[in-house]
């Protein structure tokens, strides 16, 4: 029987699934909330580009493991140092573990069978597991060839990108989840003019949420020209 470390994680407060916005990725999120609940597959691989909200979406899963009294593990891998593989000693425990960006770990012989190890006990005791990563599992450089193997049970999903207009109605969406309002013509701006990166785009809004509130304005786009100029001067 594995060791029960003592565990304590922060979860985001702002990434749940009411904050998230779906897009074409509706089914997966009826898929991971199932899943969470223990009404769904036991293993989903989701998969995509960066900058989609995947993170959000583990994030999201363990918050809504909160709130339905289910015990959660998350664990971002892409750390510039990953931490000792034995932070998954116990985890096996736990109802719902989102193990995120999995690809940091391919070549590290000691993750992969630490991961591998895990993946047998977790799945021995039907609890649920969720991984994302940049590519398909087939495609990782995963060396252990039983942990690739497993990599591809349950069901793997990919995370569709916004469309442009999805993009706008995104921010409009998340300006509103901030408390604040911005027109379709100034989420068109901010697409075309910064980046596209949704996350990039999220700590964009809090800089003009504040920069707003500041000078009592409205996200006009002259006051956003303002604001963006003076911050590329600084």
């Amino acid at each position: 029987m594995s060791k029960q470390l003592a565990l304590q994680f922060e979860f985001r407060a702002n990434q749940t699934f009411n904050d998230f916005f779906a897009g074409n990725n509706q089914e997966i999120i009826s898929h991971l909330q199932n899943s969470v609940a223990g009404n769904g597959e036991l293993q989903i691989f989701l998969w995509g580009q960066s900058g989609l909200g995947k993170s959000h979406l583990l994030q999201a899963c363990c918050h809504l493991a909160h709130s339905l009294k289910r015990s959660s593990f998350y664990l971002d891998l892409s750390t510039k140092n990953l931490p000792d593989p034995d932070i998954l000693m116990g985890v096996d425990a736990l109802d719902v573990v989102c193990l995120d960006n999995i690809e940091y770990i391919a070549g590290n012989k000691n993750w992969e069978m630490a991961v591998f190890n895990f993946f047998n006990r977790h799945r021995d005791s039907n609890h649920t597991l969720i991984i994302s990563a940049c590519c398909l599992p087939n495609e990782l450089a995963i060396q252990l060839p039983d942990l690739k193997t497993r990599l591809n049970w349950g069901l793997t999903l990919k995370i569709q990108p916004l469309t442009n207009n999805d993009r706008i109605t995104a921010l409009i969406f998340k300006a509103n989840q901030m408390g604040f309002e911005i027109s379709p013509q100034v989420g068109l701006f901010l697409l075309t003019h910064y980046d596209r990166d949704l996350s990039a785009l999220w700590r964009l809004l809090e800089q003009l949420d504040q920069a707003s509130l500041a000078a009592k304005c409205k996200l006009t786009i002259p006051f956003l020209k303002k604001i963006l100029n003076d911050t590329d001067q600084a």
